[in-house]
């Protein structure tokens, strides 16, 4: 089995982010995930929510890695994302429950939400966050199966006013 890790070195500066987004994009596309496509929209959030808590709540520097599992000659089962950031704190997650208009605390909520699995592990001298999306999933994520299974319950009110 053959699994292609590419990774880039993200800054302790929130407008890291957005280059690791764009860098991610490049080799999503680059390993034969169109940016179109479901699955891609959901890494790429989850990658901005992890190298976000990474980069904001450590101030320090992290390391983004995205892995894919062997493609399957179905392209409905084209094997499994894995995305990874790392970085040098020690202290380890704190899944937090966002309030009404709070503007922070949703991001592990979004990361259980559309991820396949996840979790975290010890590094080195820090930590690293994980999750994985199956690409052969409906939606490329975890959102829709946990939503269709009534586990998952979201934690504000969508309001249409037209």
């Amino acid at each position: 089995m053959q699994v292609l890790q590419v990774q880039l070195e993200v800054g302790a500066d929130p407008a890291e982010v957005g280059r690791a987004r764009r860098w991610a994009r490049s080799r999503l596309d680059g390993s034969g995930i169109k940016v179109d496509e479901s699955v891609a929209e959901t890494l790429i959030l989850l990658i901005s929510e992890l190298v976000t808590n990474a980069v904001v709540h450590t101030g320090c520097p992290a390391v983004l890695r995205m892995l894919f599992g062997p493609s399957e000659s179905d392209a409905e089962q084209a094997g499994t994302v894995r995305v990874e950031v790392a970085d040098t704190s020690g202290r380890p997650p704190r899944p937090r429950h966002a309030e009404g208009d709070d503007t922070n605390g949703r991001g592990l909520e979004l990361v259980d939400g559309l991820a396949d699995r996840w979790g975290w592990q010890p590094e080195g001298a820090g930590k690293s966050i994980w999750c994985e999306v199956d690409r052969g999933a409906p939606g490329g994520g975890g959102a829709e199966e946990a939503f269709e299974a009534g586990a998952y319950e979201p934690t504000c009110a969508v309001i249409n006013r037209s």
